[in-house]
């Protein structure tokens, strides 16, 4: 995902920033354990769409 992208996206539950994972294929809020899937490139920040992420699985860095 592009880097200018990417610092202007933003948790739409906290509006707080979002990282993200390869490994996971997601953009990830860590103040809410949150993860956006990215599917065909596009992220999908919808509520309803993301998924809760346990807090020690967002500590594991990213092996890329």
């Amino acid at each position: 995902m592009d880097k200018k992208l990417l610092d202007v996206l933003v948790c739409p539950q906290c509006h707080g920033a979002l990282t993200q994972c390869h490994r996971r294929g997601m953009l990830i809020c860590e103040s809410e354990s949150l993860g956006y899937p990215i599917v065909d490139g596009i992220p999908h920040l919808l509520a309803q769409e993301a998924l809760t992420i346990p807090t020690f699985d967002i500590a594991t860095p990213d092996p890329s």
